[in-house]
């Protein structure tokens, strides 16, 4: 058992903690993980940073140890006041803790990266809420999620709707694979490391993304079929795709980001 790991579990039990898995609540325990998040997050002294589901603040200490300013957002009503029990005092003055849904907060109107261990089932939503939803949007976002939905989200050959979302807004880049064996408690799943760096600004226009994104909900309302089976449901479908130059044999997941926007401008 690592020092972390006994300090986390002795720091649950005197407070009579008990996780919450149904949010969630799987605190990471590896501290060369942490080491892998802190690095791949690229954090300078001016940065502030945005985590999501904190829990009892294990990679918020780490976060305030690098960072001018954290903004912790928990759902959790139990968490804050153990947040600010368990980190650093002498940081206590940059921790600014949010008790909400992250997917109804308002993201900061300035500057601003995500760095976070996030519950896995509001990945989507959140890079919805953050990509779609939220200006400005961070420049950049590190996190620990489902292994699965990161190598989908880094997957350019067999693409996914969450492929398309963080393509047109960045760069996404797997960081390294995480055992169940890192968490208290195990999930059930792979986890990994995923870095997104933000594009400078979309790769299109509001106008357009909002309609790559209407026209992407239907391709891949039926994945492994042809785009002629979706789009062959709404009027002048087929007719899009051919001003488009895309074949309606084509499947939804060998679309690139740039042909997808140029389905969206063709049906401008």
């Amino acid at each position: 058992m690592t020092s972390l790991q006994q300090n986390l579990r002795q720091f649950c039990s005197s407070n009579g903690l008990r996780l919450n898995t149904n949010l969630g609540q799987h605190f990471l325990i590896d501290e060369e993980i942490l080491h892998s998040i802190v690095e791949a997050g690229a954090m300078e002294p001016r940065d502030h940073i945005v985590e999501i589901g904190p829990g009892v603040g294990v990679l918020t200490k780490q976060l305030l140890a690098n960072a001018n300013k954290v903004t912790a957002i928990e759902i959790d009503e139990r968490m804050p006041p153990l947040i600010e029990q368990y980190v650093d005092s002498e940081h206590l003055e940059k921790l600014e803790v949010i008790n909400q849904n992250a997917l109804e907060a308002k993201m900061p109107d300035s500057p601003y990266k995500i760095i976070a261990n996030i519950p896995y089932h509001i990945t989507s939503p959140l890079l919805r809420h953050v990509y779609l939803e939220s200006s400005p949007i961070p420049s950049s976002l590190t996190l620990l999620i489902q292994k699965e939905v990161a190598e989908r989200i880094c997957n350019q050959d067999d693409a996914s709707l969450l492929t398309i979302i963080v393509g047109l807004f960045g760069t996404p880049k797997l960081v390294c694979t995480v055992p169940p064996s890192a968490f208290l408690p195990p999930p059930k799943v792979d986890s990994a490391v995923i870095h997104i760096a933000s594009h400078t600004s979309p790769i299109a226009d509001p106008e357009t993304i909002e309609q790559v994104m209407k026209l992407a909900k239907i391709g891949f309302s039926q994945k492994r079929k042809m785009l002629k089976n979706s789009f062959g449901t709404f009027p002048g479908g087929l007719e899009l795709l051919k001003r488009a130059g895309i074949e309606e044999t084509r499947r939804p997941q060998t679309l690139s980001i740039e042909e997808w926007i140029l389905v969206a401008k063709a049906a401008a």
